[in-house]
């Protein structure tokens, strides 16, 4: 039996010192393979990253935002009121037992709106100090953790709450953005005025959403990343006027937090930059 390697083939040359063995280079199909290869394996980790991306914005929605409405019925169906509203004295409204009417009385046939003036709304319910006190209407009724506390509601009502962050920290939720920074999301509860910018009612005020999670949330609820259409929108916009196309979130992910963009613009886009962050409302259904 001959042995395997005298079968193999093998090129030799003929110098002048006799035979040595030939060195073979790639050809150039075996490069084009190479380098098909290598283009697939970039191509997939792009793919890969924005697809991790889109997953971890998907459980936002479903571990975080949607908990949190969840837990928010569930406290009106356990109580017949709304968070922080009085069982005695029901106004139908978040935190409505902190503020005492004056003028015409809503539950006797009267106007809500007359009742409660401009800058007298009742504080937010939160577990924490609003994120820069952006959910703060005024110095009369601001946010003070002993009346307003979200989680001592929840907690006295036997309701679970999502996560969060840790024991204490169920209304925050840390995330990375485009630029691999941490961001941190909060929840809060408020009622917002008949002619309020943002849309009437009780809603959850949802801070610290870059524009690409706001838009993807929006898409997921409303079916549309619109600013100012349906329950999910931008904080501060007007309401739309009939038949008016709609609004484009504000601000994108090129543009460093703290920097007012827009959202066809272009920021600095430094990788070294946190994201600008923006803050959402989600209305209630109770």
């Amino acid at each position: 039996m001959r042995p395997l390697f005298s079968v193999l083939p093998s090129r030799r040359k003929h110098g002048s010192t006799g035979q040595q063995a030939a060195q073979g280079g790639f050809t150039l199909v075996e490069l084009a393979v190479v380098l098909a290869v290598i283009g697939l394996i970039i191509g997939a980790v792009a793919i890969g990253k924005d697809v991790q991306r889109n997953a971890e914005y998907t459980k936002i929605k479903n571990k975080f935002i949607d908990q949190w409405e969840q837990a928010y019925n569930q406290y009106y169906q356990r109580t017949g009121v709304v968070v922080g509203d009085s069982q005695v004295a029901p106004r139908i409204m978040v935190n409505g037992v902190a503020y005492v009417a004056t003028g015409t009385n809503p539950l006797s046939g009267g106007d809500m709106a007359n009742t409660i003036a401009v800058g007298s709304e009742p504080a937010p319910v939160c577990a924490h100090a609003p994120e820069g006190n952006t959910a703060v209407r005024d110095a009369v009724n601001a946010f003070d953790v002993a009346n307003n506390n979200l989680r001592l509601y929840m907690t006295r009502s036997g309701i679970r709450m999502p996560p969060g962050r840790a024991e204490g920290q169920e209304d925050l939720y840390v995330y990375t953005d485009t630029n691999g920074s941490p961001q941190e999301i909060q929840v809060c509860f408020q009622w917002n005025r008949p002619t309020s910018a943002e849309g009437a009612g009780n809603v959850m005020v949802i801070a610290g959403l870059t524009p690409d999670l706001a838009r993807m949330l929006d898409q997921m609820i409303d079916g549309k990343p619109d600013a100012r259409e349906g329950r999910f929108r931008l904080r501060g916009v007007a309401n739309a006027t009939n038949n008016a196309p709609g609004v484009e979130w504000a601000g994108n992910n090129s543009y460093g937090q703290g920097a007012t963009g827009t959202a066809t613009g272009a920021g600095a886009t430094r990788d070294e930059d946190q994201v600008m962050t923006l803050t959402a409302i989600y209305k209630m259904n109770q």
